[in-house]
Formats: structure tokens, C-alpha cells, sequence
């Protein structure tokens, strides 16, 4: 009679028994890489995070010697618009040319072959947005406090303002970036097809001056978009609340400004599902 030894498993087939790890593990640890392909990426770094707030000094700077508004100075309200444009450059503009950049050489289509989650790939996105959103919005925040005496938020409403408004825009524009990144047709043209839109909602959504100043035919297309409601949540955060009558609906409509922000993450949501591509159309 003989006996059968059984071999031990090979580390092939361990693999394959093993389980494969959540996708929000795998989001975390996306994050953490493109975090740290970020980071090293030097010229990239530098611009994104230094532009913002060279703009604030040398345009803030500007506005020091001309009259304020109702004890609120040109430099101030500035502040607040750099923030939310800092936002929505960190994550619509930023985002959206390096998901172009991405489809285009091959990364999108390489990380779709690959066993892991789709969702892992837009978890790590968003995790890279968020954490330089925060740290973008925070050099802006001591720009202003040093040297155009913004005011640190001083109510914990305040503070949770800045919260939501962090949230609800950052998301929107995040998933707007997304979507975007699928409109460029080369890796050449994804900077000037995403940035020139971007800039031109800058000038008429009242980041560089009172958006009271803005003709109203403006206005009204600025309304449309997401940018303009995130700076007037911002200038409810950084400017006392008398600054509200500088807004041309005498107050700064917090519940709309939620309301709008919140439409804006559904609708950009739904047009990721539709317009999203891992592969170039000429792939």
C-alpha cells in the first residue's frame, strides 16, 4: 500500500488563494503613490503651489493704496477669491491635464488591464486633490493673515462654513476635472483647452474684484458655474459680516451656495460616467 504526499502549495497558487485586498485599500494606497509622484515632480510642485499665492502678494500688494470697501480692503476680498480659485486650480485644472496627459501616453489604458478596481484609480485622484487642495488653501490663509490682515475664521459657524464649502467645491471640481480630461484630442492641447476656460471663469466670477463690480450680463454667467459661489463662501469666511452688503443680493445666501455646490457634485458625477475614457480615440 503506498501513501500520496501532498506538496506544498506554490507561491503561484498562494497568490491566487490569497484575498485581494479592498478596493478602498488599494484607493488609499493609489493615493499614496500619486502623492509621492507629485511631490517629486518639482517644476510641477512649485507652480501650483507658489502661483497662487505670488499672484495674491504682487495683486494684493496693488490694492493697498486704494480706498476700501466699507472698512474691508481690495487686498481682502482678494484673498477670499484666491482661495476659491486656488481650489478649483488644484483640482479642475490641475486634475484634468494630468488625466489627459495620462490617456494619452498610456497610463489610463495600462491601469485598466490591471487587476484592480476601477474606483481605486478615482479614490487615489481624489485623495492626491485633497490633500494639496488643503495645503494650497492653507498658504493662501497665511498670505492673507500676514500681510493683508485677513481675519482666522473666529466662530466655529465660520468654520464649518469653510468646511462644507471645501467639501462641495472641492468635490465638484475634482469630478469636473475628470470629466474635462477627456475633451483634449492630444496631450498637446489639454493645457490650453482646460486652462483657458479656467481663467476666464476667474475674471468673471469675482476673484479679483467685488463681484458687485462684474457687469451683470457676467454675473449671470458666472452663476452658472461652480466658482463663483465657492468664492462668495469664502469671503463669508474671511470677511466680517458687514462685507455681506457688498454682494449684489445683500447677503451671502449660504443655503443657495450649498444648494448650487451640491448640484454641481451630481451633475459632474454624472457626466464622469458619461464622457470618461481609458483610452485615446485614435488608440
Amino acid at each position: 500500500m503506498t501513501t500520496t504526499l501532498s506538496r506544498p502549495p506554490t507561491r503561484m497558487a498562494a497568490a491566487a488563494a490569497a484575498p485581494l485586498p479592498s478596493a478602498g485599500r488599494l484607493a488609499l494606497k493609489r493615493g499614496a503613490l500619486e502623492l509621492k509622484s507629485f511631490f517629486r515632480t518639482k517644476g510641477q510642485f512649485i507652480v501650483i503651489f507658489s502661483l497662487p499665492a505670488i499672484m495674491l502678494m504682487l495683486l494684493g500688494a496693488m490694492q493697498s493704496g486704494k480706498p476700501d470697501f466699507n472698512g474691508v480692503t481690495g487686498a481682502q476680498i482678494l484673498t477670499a477669491g484666491m482661495i476659491g480659485a486656488g481650489i478649483m486650480g488644484t483640482t479642475f485644472q490641475n486634475l484634468g491635464i494630468n488625466v489627459a496627459l495620462e490617456r494619452h501616453d498610456g497610463t489610463l489604458k495600462r491601469l485598466y488591464g490591471m487587476p484592480m478596481p476601477r474606483i481605486a484609480y478615482f479614490g487615489g485622484k481624489v485623495i492626491q486633490v485633497l490633500v494639496c487642495m488643503v495645503a494650497e488653501v492653507a498658504l493662501l490663509v497665511v498670505v492673507g493673515v500676514l500681510m493683508f490682515d485677513v481675519q482666522v475664521p473666529g466662530t466655529l459657524d465660520r468654520w464649518l462654513t469653510l468646511a462644507w464649502v471645501l467639501l462641495l467645491g472641492g468635490v465638484a471640481c475634482t469630478l469636473l476635472g475628470i470629466a474635462v480630461g477627456s475633451l483634449p484630442k492630444s496631450a498637446r492641447g489639454a493645457n490650453a483647452i482646460i486652462t483657458l476656460p479656467f481663467l476666464i471663469v476667474q475674471f468673471i466670477s469675482g476673484v479679483y474684484m467685488p463681484f458687485s463690480d462684474v457687469p451683470a450680463f457676467l454675473q449671470f454667467i458666472a452663476s452658472l458655474f461652480p466658482l463663483k459661489w465657492m468664492t462668495q463662501g469664502m469671503r463669508s469666511v474671511f470677511l466680517p459680516e458687514h462685507a455681506a452688503a457688498l454682494e449684489p443680493a445683500g447677503s451671502w445666501q449660504l443655503p443657495l451656495i450649498a444648494l448650487v455646490l451640491a448640484a454641481w457634485c451630481v451633475g459632474a458625477l454624472l457626466l464622469c460616467m458619461k464622457t470618461f475614457r481609458w483610452t485615446a480615440k485614435d488608440s
